[in-house]
């Protein structure tokens, strides 16, 4: 065959501007790769390939029906005009009211032309229910079927074929083929209808069109717009040279079809005026004002429907309850808005009396057209979304509505008859609204058009020419949302265009939002991609779940049989599988009918597994397997968060307010299952903003997950640099937030790889230079012995400039420590090196680390010794710290051998400075007398025997003997005294290591009662018996902590706890003394309860006055005083015997058998010198209630207190029983004479006053175990002083006067 020509290539390419524009545009590519000279099978190939193409346009051309117009519609009427302009112009822009006909007849008007043979005609929707109405509209009207010449497609349903010329669908889909055919050569003819509503698929759409409109010559575009702002349309598309300000000077026609509408009159009827007081709706709120527009409109007998324009679904529900007053005389309330059911829905679409008033937010506006509307009543309110720029959440605010939107909502009552507006505002507020609705693009986020953008290789997004370009802030948002789901990535280029991670490709490839396709990605990652699937799926559709206002309680109760606690998301699955579960079982009327009586939405159930199916497709078609695996809540929670790490949130406390990302403040939706119980952390499916910001459908989370997911997104900040002995490296606290949302308060991490210079620092000081760090490196060990014996000495002279210092030390070792070693763990690796070549390269010399000073051992000892204990004394010389001065080292298990005394006097080193700063703290009035105190300190000590009595108490009498004051021990300030200058104490346990310490020894003791590991409960005994008490040996020897301890074995009293005797117990004493102190209390208690007591009935042998006198006792029992004569008897009878001998039970049932008979005839006598100072109580009483509030009165109460009380028999020997009964005939003799002798009376009181004082001031300065024998005899004491004082004539039992009392006081020793 002959080689073809030029002529043939020409003839070639001719043909095919008869071919479709996408296979002229393949078959152009291959005839110019052929060449001049192409051979001959590839040529024969090529002009087949035309040949099909050919015959697939004429199939094209023969399925064109045939064209007809309704002459009813407006559109028909300007066809002609359309036409022309559309063969005329590359951009036509056509306004029409809603009813025009501009919808359904501008596709047929472009067929008529011929277009859609070459490339089909695009008409796009901005909602999937208008697509499908559409397509089926216009293909009932050329009557054929769909699919065929006309067709739609919608997400996730296409039902065109190859062969459709007029493709409805929605901007998504045309959207989404941008990606897969960028110069759109499917389409020969775009239409873009209903591009006022200015939706961000369709401001993208636009703007890409304009981009490309100069590459595809051939290409129509109609854009179709309600009469609102068709200019800005008109001038995005002009050229700069054939704009004229702002209007279009021809290169894009704006058409304008009017549509099918009567007059509306428009009434302005403002509430709540104060502007106008004369205005009859000046007092109404919303409601009020709602209800008189409507009697307005029904006013002389006219009827016809009310459409109700309210913002919210909470306005519809209080306008509706106000207006049930209406529904007795024939009216209709029916709500209309989005969340409600289908059937609630068609209730406006049932035929109506002409009385129904249907209350609707806007989406009565543009999405659903409500028929038979006569009049319409306007709030001017709607809530409108809005993206936050600052906070970074969607908002829902009420606001004023635009004019435009107004001017829409009037128009809904125009369309069967003339009409009226009744606008619940003022025609100047009117007049003062913006004219438009802000369009989509600069209201929302725009993460999903950016994504789309990135994918289709556009460029810069700030330099798209949007129809109108939204803020760079809104810009950002966008590519933060991308940033923060992976999806694309920072880099260098100057066109500052997004580059899409692996991550944001397969983002794109899913057509759902970027946050929920991020969530997908995810759940194929950690395979759980069949559940997530469900709950992507659900989350893109309106929830199922219907909660209609009158039935909320049951909805809410049978909703709540899915709620899974602490997660939402889980609970689309509980409900996922019961639907599937019951749709098995049932038939599809039964299925429907359960969903209705289940509150559950039948037709968004449908949407939902719809959406499922092509879902699981779209992943099916990118290789990812979806097959049923178990439900892990974990990695389902982790994939979903992937997608929403803006949407943390922090709980504070204990509240039930949560701080969101960007310091937001919100809380979980009330009607949310986890409101109640709300989680520390959550996440959210959405956040908007309502009467509050509102966390709708979440889950609680662990805030690790997001630290991960979130990577560089999160920011971390370090405080608090410490050391770590256990790690042997220095530490800081991590804190870790995530847009302001804290998800590590304070994490411990090594400190080396955040600020290596100062971990350096850190080792060097802590590890080496302070020695806290357990290691076996024989240069550690050999430096820190070297240290503590230089250290010890310094602390005991209690002088700084004997040891190497710190900073000495630190830089001895930073000058040697290689630079990269930052902890333990880079020390050993250096060292391990090092070491080879300079072994001693870390070693401390002794003449490096202390100077030659050397400290007395007497004066500053080692250990402290108590009788066979010795115990260890430590010395640290750091003003200030709790420890400074001498410690004493007590192991726990020698806490309780260990006795207080001595320790006042601390070591032989110190003993000069503390008595010298004792007279230091002495009263100016003392002190004075005592300079220098040193001299005078050193000579009292230096009279004394170190640790034979209390310090203070030789001390105060050595001063007072030398400098002829009366100095006391109380006269010293202790709290004066330096603390280093007094003994602390450290307890210890097994292992050396501190458990306690103080300065009080005794609270220590007190803090470890009961805590001895080794205790055991204590058997009480009320009797001394063989196989019982037992023998008490003199002493036993145990060795306790390494020493020899002497103990005493005795006895002790137990008592229960109103303070009675019980019995007694065995028990071993650190001293003799305190055995025998014990011994012989308790050998008088076995004797009490071995001896009976006196009878009952011994009270019957008292005369009348003598059981009247015991109506007073102070006895709650008269048992109780019977036992104390009886106990009194046994303690006078023992007085004058050693009871200490006692350590047998043969010789406690001798002393018990030689007792009983003395005691048994005793007993009764005490009982009757009881009854004696009874028979005082009364006179004396009345006595006291005559004078009643005098000084005297008061004095004389409390003297009968510390005479006679509950227990006074038990704890008063005979010698002084037989004395009380003068004692209170001298107090009742007083107050008798009270009233001549007031003067005498008070002048005798202050001499008793002074004795007690001077009383008190002595007992100071006795030692503690001669303190209850002198109180004992000064109590006595006073008591005869009273009566010499008072009642004279009753005589006194020795001579007394207020100078022999005072010198009997201080003779005492």
């Amino acid at each position: 065959m002959p080689v073809p020509t030029a002529d043939d290539r020409r003839a070639l390419g001719d043909r095919l501007a008869d071919v479709t524009i996408l296979d002229a545009h393949r078959l152009r590519r291959r005839l110019d790769k052929l060449g001049r000279s192409p051979k001959q099978a590839a040529w024969d190939k090529l002009a087949a390939d035309v040949d099909a193409a050919t015959l697939r346009v004429d199939r094209r051309r023969a399925t064109v029906p045939t064209i007809t117009f309704p002459p009813d519609l407006p559109v028909s009427a300007a066809r002609d005009e359309i036409a022309a302009a559309i063969a005329d112009h590359q951009v036509v822009v056509i306004a029409g009211e809603t009813g025009s006909g501009k919808t359904t007849q501008l596709p047929k008007i472009c067929l008529e032309l011929g277009r859609g043979i070459r490339g089909a005609i695009g008409h796009t929707q901005p909602r999937r229910i208008a697509a499908s109405s559409v397509a089926r509209r216009i293909a009932d009207e050329t009557d054929t079927e769909i699919g065929q010449a006309i067709g739609y497609s919608v997400r996730f349903t296409d039902r065109a074929g190859a062969n459709t010329l007029v493709k409805v669908m929605t901007d998504g889909i045309l959207l989404r083929e941008i990606g897969t055919d960028p110069l759109l050569r499917h389409y020969d003819t775009l239409i873009i209808d209903e591009a006022h509503e200015r939706s961000l698929n369709i401001d993208f759409i636009l703007g890409y069109l304009k981009q490309l409109l100069p590459r595809r010559p051939d290409l129509k575009v109609i854009i179709t717009s309600a009469t609102i702002e068709p200019g800005r349309f008109a001038r995005h598309f002009a050229s700069d040279e054939s704009t004229d300000g702002d209007r279009p000077t021809g290169d894009v026609p704006i058409l304008e079809v009017s549509g099918r509408a009567y007059p509306v009159e428009v009434r302005y009827r403002p509430f709540g005026d104060d502007q106008d007081p004369d205005s009859d709706h000046r007092d109404l709120d919303q409601v009020q004002a709602v209800d008189q527009a409507v009697g307005e409109l029904w006013s002389s007998q006219r009827t016809g429907d009310i459409l109700v324009f309210l913002p919210t679904e909470r306005d519809i529900r209080e306008t509706a309850d106000a207006l049930r007053h209406r529904v007795a005389s024939g009216a209709e309330i029916v709500p209309l808005f989005a969340r409600l059911s289908i059937a609630d829905q068609q209730r406006v679409f049932a035929p109506s009396s002409g009385r129904r008033i249907v209350l609707a937010t806007n989406v009565a506006e543009t999405s659903l057209t409500v028929p038979g509307i006569r009049y319409v009543i306007d709030t001017g309110t709607a809530r409108i979304s809005r993206y936050s720029t600052r906070s970074k959440v969607n908002r829902l605010p009420i606001e004023p509505i635009s004019q435009a939107s107004a001017r829409q909502r009037a128009g809904r009552c125009g369309r069967v008859a003339p009409g009226i507006c009744i606008r619940l505002y003022s025609e100047e507020d009117f007049d003062n609204r913006p004219a438009f609705t802000d369009p989509e693009i600069l209201r929302t986020n725009l993460a999903a058009v950016i994504l789309q953008m990135a994918a289709l290789r556009i460029g810069d997004v700030s330099a798209f020419p949007f129809v109108q370009p939204p803020d760079a802030r809104a810009i950002r948002d966008g590519m933060a949302v991308l940033t923060e789901l992976g999806a694309i990535r920072e880099t260098a280029r100057d066109d500052h265009e997004p580059v899409l991670t692996r991550i944001g490709r397969d983002m794109a490839r899913i057509p759902v939002d970027p946050r929920l396709a991020r969530m997908l990605i995810s759940a194929h990652e950690l395979g759980c991609l069949d559940h997530v699937l469900v709950i992507a799926a659900a989350l893109s559709v309106p929830d199922v779940r219907e909660r209609p206002a009158e039935h909320r309680e049951a909805a809410g109760a049978s909703h709540r049989r899915f709620a899974v606690p602490g997660s939402e998301f889980l609970s689309y699955l509980e409900l996922w599988q019961y639907l599937n579960d019951r749709r098995q079982e049932l038939s599809g009327n039964r299925f429907r009918r359960m969903c209705e009586s289940e509150f559950l939405h039948f037709l968004r159930i449908r949407e939902w597994q719809e959406l499922h199916r092509q879902l699981s497709r779209i992943v099916s078609d990118l290789d990812w397997t979806a097959t049923a695996s178990p439900r892990d809540a974990d990695a389902i929670h982790r994939s979903i968060l992937s997608g929403l790490l803006g949407n943390i949130a922090v709980r504070q406390g204990d509240s039930r307010d949560y701080i969101g990302a960007r310091n937001t403040s919100l809380a979980i939706f009330p009607g949310s299952s986890l409101a109640r119980k709300p989680p520390p952390f959550i996440m959210a499916a959405e956040i908007l903003e309502t009467s509050r910001l509102f966390a709708h459908t979440v889950a609680g989370i662990d805030p690790l997950w997001a630290e991960k997911l979130a990577g560089d997104l999160v920011r971390r900040s370090y405080s608090e640099p410490h050391w770590s002995a256990k790690r042997a490296s220095a530490m800081a606290y991590e804190r870790v937030t995530l847009y302001g949302v804290t998800l590590v308060a304070q994490r411990r991490v090594p400190y080396g790889a955040i600020d290596p210079p100062t971990a350096r620092e850190m080792f060097i000081r802590h590890a080496l230079v302070e020695g806290d760090w357990r290691t076996d490196h024989v240069f550690f060990h050999r430096n820190r012995e070297l240290l503590d014996a230089a250290a010890d000495v310094e602390h005991r002279a209690r002088r700084r400039d004997l040891v190497i210092s710190e900073q000495q030390l630190f830089e001895f070792y930073d000058a040697r420590v290689g630079a990269d070693v930052v902890s333990a763990r880079h020390f050993d690796t250096w060292w391990k090196k090092t070491r080879q070549e300079h072994p001693d390269l870390l070693d401390l010399k002794p003449e490096d680390v202390a100077a030659d000073v050397t400290v007395a051992d007497n004066d500053f000892p080692g250990v402290w010794q108590q009788g066979e204990t010795r115990l260890e004394l430590r010395y640290r010389f750091e003003p200030g710290a709790p420890d400074d001065g001498v410690t004493v080292v007590v192991p726990r298990p020698l806490l309780d051998h260990v006795r207080p005394a001595g320790f006042d006097w601390s070591v032989p080193g110190l003993r000069s400075e503390l008595a010298t700063e004792l007279v230091k703290s002495l009263p100016k009035a003392l002190r004075k007398s005592m300079a220098p105190a040193q001299r005078f300190a050193d000579l009292a000590v230096s009279r004394l025997t170190p640790r034979s009595e209390p310090l203070v108490t030789g001390l105060s009498r050595e001063l007072t003997s030398i400098t002829g004051m009366t100095v006391s021990p109380g006269d010293f300030s202790l709290d004066r005294v330096p603390a280093h200058l007094t003994m602390n104490f450290a307890v210890t346990d097994r292992s050396g290591t501190v458990v306690a310490s103080g300065k009080s020894l005794a609270g220590l003791k007190k803090g470890f009662a009961g805590h001895d590991d080794t205790s055991r409960p204590r058997t009480v005994h009320t009797s001394w018996t063989a196989d019982g008490i037992g023998d008490l040996p003199d002493t036993t020897t145990t060795a306790v902590a390494g020493q020899t301890i002497t103990r005493y074995p005795g006895l002790d009293v137990a008592w229960d706890d109103a303070g009675r005797a019980t019995g007694v117990t065995r028990t071993e004493s650190v001293t003799a003394a305190e055995r025998d102190r014990k011994l012989t209390d308790a050998v008088i208690v076995l004797l009490e309860t071995t001896i009976p007591t006196l009878p009952k009935k011994i009270i019957g042998t008292l005369d009348p006055a003598g059981r009247l006198a015991l109506s007073q006792s102070p006895y709650l029992r008269a048992d109780d005083l019977l036992a104390d004569c009886t106990r009194r008897a046994v303690r006078d009878a023992v007085a004058t015997r050693d009871l200490t001998v006692i350590r047998t039970p043969g010789r406690f049932a001798q002393l018990r058998d030689d007792l009983r008979p003395t005691v048994t005839d005793a007993a009764p006598e005490y009982f009757e010198l009881a009854t004696d100072i009874l028979r005082h109580l009364a006179p004396l009483r009345s006595e006291i209630d005559q004078d009643s509030g005098s000084v005297a009165a008061d004095d004389v109460a409390e003297q009968l207190e510390n005479l006679v009380f509950d227990g006074f028999v038990a704890a008063t020997p005979r010698r002084h029983l037989t004395e009380i009964p003068r004692y209170l005939q001298a107090a009742e003799n007083r107050l008798a004479d009270l009233m001549g002798s007031t003067t005498r009376d008070r002048d005798a009181l202050a001499a008793v006053d002074r004795v007690i004082a001077h009383w008190n001031q002595r007992v100071a300065q006795l030692p503690a175990g001669r303190r209850d024998a002198f109180n004992e005899y000064a109590h006595w004491m006073v008591e005869e002083l009273r009566v010499g004082l008072f009642s004279q004539r009753l005589g006194t039992a020795y001579p007394i006067s207020e100078k022999r009392a005072l010198r009997a006081l201080d003779a005492f020793h």
